[in-house]
């Protein structure tokens, strides 16, 4: 167990708390076994009814290190893994990804407050529930193509199910989005101001049957979502599932928006781009969420072997000059034949399975 995540049963709620304020909660591999633990206990506890996936604010009271749900996974032990043999960047994915499935195919009901940051490994610790409360401090983000990666932790399924095609324009540009916009798209399906939080958990400890309907009954009512506003352009200029095309329509739209999502775009790996939106096809057909995490798992295991995620983890995270050298530099360098292989099966010794104890898959 470790003390970078809590979990305790209160009232019958399951309780999980991510305890690293200092990292905005990034996740490491022994938190994800911490909850993977709880959660596969708790499967069998008649006590316990129902799932809380919070983090708790820093000990100090320092607002700067309360400002986020879960900014992502541990990156630094991932790019130093890669930099070797991958092995312990592979053991991190293979436990994360299982968490992600355990809580998917969760029996129990499970709520999760998305209260500040929630990038990366914080959405796919929060996306699997069944009830996800964002707030007026929710900021909503899959930026891995601005590091090499691709959305991962369950990417493939929930971005290629979101409205229109607001899915490819998050993965392609790594966008962020606020609280309002979250419940909008369906990624949230409640919207709670933070000051509210506190007194909502407090009714569901003391009613944990109830959960659902104490988070309708206290739901509010969002401010105006701007990505809504944005909605026809997202689907007529990013229509296309080629990255070219998307290109394209965006200079020969020539407006301001257009002309940032261009300049956005400019600043992601090429290559990465097109492995994102070919996620999300391959992700809008596969039948089951395992399907999908171990799909993701093979790009994993191809893409951190990349130069771009190295290089983009050394511009982003390390030396953080934000210029990062991509290779190839160009969407047009960047063949189908090179994207078919990433995308190829690993050996069957290799592949991704879910956690043993859920014979069900799903």
């Amino acid at each position: 167990m470790t003390d970078q995540v809590l979990t305790t049963i209160e009232n019958g709620v399951g309780r999980i708390r991510l305890n690293r304020p200092r990292a905005i909660h990034a996740l490491t591999p022994d938190m994800c076994e911490a909850i993977n633990a709880a959660l596969l206990a708790w499967r069998q506890d008649d006590a316990v009814r129902a799932v809380m996936i919070d983090h708790l604010p820093a000990a100090d009271g320092d607002p700067k290190l309360s400002r986020g749900f879960c900014a992502g996974g541990d990156i630094a032990l991932i790019a130093t893994s890669a930099k070797a043999d991958c092995v312990d960047a592979e053991r991190f994915f293979t436990h994360e990804y299982r968490m992600n499935h355990l809580l998917f195919v969760y029996e129990k009901p499970i709520v999760a407050f998305i209260d500040g940051i929630v990038m990366g490994g914080g959405v796919g610790i929060s996306l699997p529930a069944r009830f996800r409360v964002a707030t007026e401090r929710t900021v909503f983000a899959m930026p891995e193509t601005g590091i090499g990666l691709f959305p991962d932790v369950g990417g493939g399924w929930f971005l290629s199910r979101l409205p229109g095609r607001v899915g490819a324009w998050l993965a392609a540009t790594g966008s962020r989005i606020d609280g309002a916009d979250c419940a909008a798209i369906g990624i949230a399906t409640h919207y709670i101001q933070s000051d509210h939080l506190e007194a909502v958990k407090a009714r569901i400890l003391a009613d944990p049957l109830g959960l659902g309907e104490i988070l309708d009954e206290n739901a509010q009512l969002p401010p105006p979502s701007t990505l809504q506003a944005n909605r026809d352009a997202i689907d007529r200029l990013f229509a296309s599932d080629k990255a070219e095309d998307i290109v394209a329509a965006l200079r020969t739209d020539g407006g301001a928006w257009a002309t940032k999502q261009l300049a956005v775009l400019a600043t992601k790996s090429p290559q990465t781009i097109k492995v994102a939106l070919r996620q999300l096809v391959e992700g809008g057909k596969k039948q089951s969420f395992a399907d999908n995490m171990a799909m993701e798992f093979g790009l994993a295991c191809a893409m951190i072997r990349r130069p771009d995620f190295i290089e983009g983890v050394r511009a982003v995270i390390f030396d953080k000059d934000n210029a990062p050298v991509w290779t190839p530099a160009t969407l047009e360098e960047v063949s189908d034949a090179a994207i078919d292989v990433i995308f190829a099966p690993l050996p069957p010794e290799k592949q991704w399975t879910p956690l043993p104890q859920l014979a069900d898959g799903g």
